[in-house]
């Protein structure tokens, strides 16, 4: 047990996310040894985007401003869209730059064990572009999960009147990854979806 303000600091990182009790001492005795001027901008970086980050009013990304800078790029294609359960999730897609579509963040996927159906996700919302924006097709970026793929197979059922195309991402073996060590429903994903060459 350390002095109080110490300790204080401690439990808060030990609260994060992947953050054990042994991280979390050494973070905070980096900061007791830092710089006061860099622990000063860690502390206002914090409070900054507490204050001033929200959701965007058209696809539910994180931003400071009314929408996000993708859904305000006139460059992206405003008739494909991209679903994903987080946030998080639309860095990973970007950094492919293969899709230059717009994103709809749902919020989390369908879940009974934990009690997150459909009218826990943005599901209405999603409906609402896709008749408002003209959408054409709508891309199921869910996770490979009980949970995403359920999410999925829902927007594909929600959306079939609409007549709009709903895909899913393809999953299968990673690049550079042994076929001797994949699992059997990795290996049967990769055979059902195999691509001519």
């Amino acid at each position: 047990m350390f002095e109080p303000p110490v300790q204080r600091l401690i439990d808060e990182f030990a609260r994060l996310p992947g953050i054990g009790a042994k991280s979390a001492q050494r973070l905070a005795f980096h900061l007791l040894n830092a710089e006061e001027a860099d622990a000063r901008r860690l502390a206002d970086a914090i409070i900054e985007m507490r204050v001033s980050v929200h959701l965007c009013s058209r696809c539910y990304n994180v931003t400071d401003r009314e929408e996000c800078s993708i859904c305000l790029d006139l460059r992206r294609d405003t008739a494909v869209v991209c679903v994903v359960e987080r946030v998080q999730d639309i860095p990973v897609i970007e950094r492919t730059q293969r899709f230059r579509g717009r994103y709809h963040v749902l919020g989390g996927a369908i879940s009974p064990i934990a009690g997150i159906g459909p009218e826990q996700l943005r599901m209405k919302e999603l409906l609402v572009r896709v008749e408002v924006e003209n959408v054409e097709e709508v891309i199921a970026a869910t996770n490979p999960t009980l949970e995403g793929d359920t999410t999925a197979m829902y927007v594909a059922q929600l959306l079939k009147p609409f007549g709009v195309k709903v895909s899913r991402l393809a999953s299968g073996l990673p690049v550079g990854g042994d076929i001797d060590y994949a699992d059997e429903i990795t290996l049967g994903r990769a055979l059902a979806g195999r691509t001519e060459l």
